[in-house]
Order: structure tokens, then sequence, then C-alpha cells
């Protein structure tokens, strides 16, 4: 007797005298039943704990398999109070850092038992951030990183979910959140100092947007460094982190004579830099010197290879995840902000100026 249903509707799928329709979805009591075990082993399974005896995970998962069996995320979230997903929400995929981050924050949860949804904004703009809030709304997250600059949070009137843990990704909301940022001030002042030791009289900056943390801290920081040492402090040139943008300021900064030394807020810029210097007839580093801020994997690869800044992506990823993890499991607040090192990587991209004296 089919009930009015399909032959495919009522097929029966047989093991160990259960009997179970298709087109039902299979729960975890049958799972147990097949497995030979309690629902609360398939549970554990389930969940990724470790207390499970290897042969039985290994029944059990098999057991999951044959029948097709998903765990139900919404009833178990009701059960314990976590969805374990982290929201991440941010700019562009286009930037190497945020790849890199996000590589990391992927990575770091997935060894938690933690997935992440990822919500990227097409604009920086009111609209933009609302609009990635209001569909996090939506979503089940336990948490919440940030990406992005977060005073777009104030200016798009965002109503965080309740209870959904908040931590930041470079950013100057200590106050407000938790925020991991890379030490960029530390690391633009080895640079500038790298560069004033080799004997360089200053050094002019290409710097990022001026609507971006990074690229602001690192600009305070490279005018405070030659103001320490009482050089002149250069008129600023911007890009947009792409290495056209470096190109195109590069081919401004080649017709300034003064040019012995420049630092570019990232390696990307310092790429479009090097190859305006040289379209220009100026040599790198017999002319100018060049520093760039990330060590991108390829900068070792530039012509010449690249003196840099190393950002450890993967710490501050790793560290974002730890942070937002620790408040969720412990039902806390924090604020303030932690810094992740940086060190300077010294290459063939600088060297002493033309007119100084040899050592």
């Amino acid at each position: 007797m089919t009930d009015g249903l399909d032959d495919e509707t009522t097929a029966l799928t047989r093991r160990g005298g259960i009997a179970l329709r298709t087109a039902r979805r299979v729960s975890m009591a049958d799972v147990a039943r097949v497995a030979g075990v309690s629902a609360q082993t398939v549970s554990r399974v389930s969940n990724g704990h470790p207390g499970v005896v290897e042969a039985t995970r290994t029944r059990v998962l098999a057991a999951m398999a044959e029948l097709g069996y998903r765990p139900n995320s919404a009833a178990r979230a009701l059960k314990s109070g976590s969805f374990r997903t982290i929201g991440v929400i941010l700019f562009s995929l286009a930037t190497t850092g945020n790849v890199r981050t996000l590589e990391a924050i992927a990575t770091s949860a997935a060894a938690e038992g933690y997935a992440i949804t990822v919500i990227p904004v097409a604009a920086p703009t009111q609209s933009g951030v609302h609009g990635a809030f209001t569909r996090l709304g939506e979503l089940a997250v336990d948490a919440i990183i940030l990406l992005m600059e977060v005073h777009l949070l104030d200016v798009a009137q965002v109503s965080l979910p309740p209870g959904v843990v908040v931590v930041v990704a470079d950013s100057d909301a200590g106050e407000k959140y938790a925020v991991v940022d890379t030490d960029q001030a530390d690391g633009t002042r080895q640079a500038v100092q790298h560069l004033l030791r080799l004997g360089h009289e200053t050094v002019h900056h290409l710097a990022g947007p001026a609507a971006s943390f990074a690229a602001e801290r690192r600009a305070s920081a490279w005018r405070a460094t030659l103001e320490e040492v009482g050089r002149a402090v250069p008129p600023i040139e911007r890009g947009d982190w792409s290495a056209t943008s470096g190109y195109e300021a590069g081919l401004r900064l080649a017709r300034r004579d003064d040019l012995t030394a420049v630092f570019a807020a990232n390696d990307q810029m310092a790429l479009g830099l090097v190859r305006a210097l040289h379209d220009s007839g100026r040599r790198v580093p017999q002319d100018v010197s060049v520093v760039g801020f990330d060590d991108l994997p390829e900068s070792s690869e530039f012509l010449p290879p690249l003196t840099t800044v190393h950002q450890d992506f993967a710490e501050v990823g790793r560290r974002l995840v730890d942070q937002v993890l620790r408040q969720v499991r412990e039902g806390v607040v924090e604020t303030g902000t932690r810094l992740v090192p940086t060190r300077l990587v010294e290459r063939a991209s600088t060297a002493r100026p033309p007119a100084a004296p040899s050592a």
C-alpha cells in the first residue's frame, strides 16, 4: 500500500531489521539503531566530541553516510545555545590582507568546530554596511568578526543582534570592542629608521587611502619617526593599495630631485612604484631605495627583491578567532587592543643614497 505516494517516496532502506522511508529526514535515533549505539553517542560524534572510541566513531560515521544523515544545526543550537558559526563582514576580497586574514579565520574556526559565514560589503557606505548587518541578523551566528573600518557602524546606525560577540581587526575601536591589530606603528618605525640608518636625509611616503585606519596609522608613525629625529617631512603621495595607483604616484615622485627613499604603505603599491621609477630612469636601489609593508609571498621575487615589513596575517586571524570564542564560551564582553608584532625583512631594494660616503 502506497498511501497515495509514488514509489520513490515510499521506497524503504533496510538494515538490521530497521525500515526507513527515504523521503523523511533521517533522525539521530535512526543512526543510533543502525550503528548499534546510543543517541547520545551519535550526538557526541556529530559535535566532534573527543571522548568517543575511534572504532565507535568510525561505525557511527559510516551509518551517517549510509543513511544520508545531516545534523540539524538549528535544533542543536536551541539545545546548546550555540550555532557554532562566526559571521565575517568585510569590504573586499580583492586585497591580499583581507584574503589571507580570512583564510586564517576559516582555518582556525574549523579547528574549533566552527563554520564561518562571509558577508562582503559592496561599498563602504551607510546603506552598504547597514545592509550587511541586516543580512547577518537574519542568519544564525554566535559572533561577528569585522574586517572593516569600525567607524562606519555608527554612521550606518547598525543594530547588532542581541548577545552576539563582536571582535574587530585593524581598528582604533578598542574602547568599544575587542580589537586585534598588526602593530602598524612599530612596523612603520622599523622601515623609516632602516632608511635613515642607511644615510638618507629623509623618507618620502606613498600612503594608502585616507579613509583607511591602517593607512592613517602608518602615515602618522612615518611622520612621527621623522619628526623625532628632526628630519624634514615631505608631502604625502596617496594610492588606493593597488599596484596601478603605486605606479601613478611613482611617476609623480620620480620628478622630485630630492627623492632618495620611499616607504610605501603596502607591497602592491611598492611594486607599481618600482616600475614607475624604472620607467622614469631612476634605478632601485642605486638612485632610490624602496620599502614596502606586508611581505607578500611574491615580494622576494620582485626586481629587485623588496625590503618590506612582515605582517603575520595568519596570527591575526588566529587571534581574532581565539578572542571571539573566548568571549562566546565564557559569556564575557572584552574591549581593548591586542597587537601582533611586525618585523623588517631586508632585501635588495634598499641601499645607501647616491651621495652618501661609503661606510
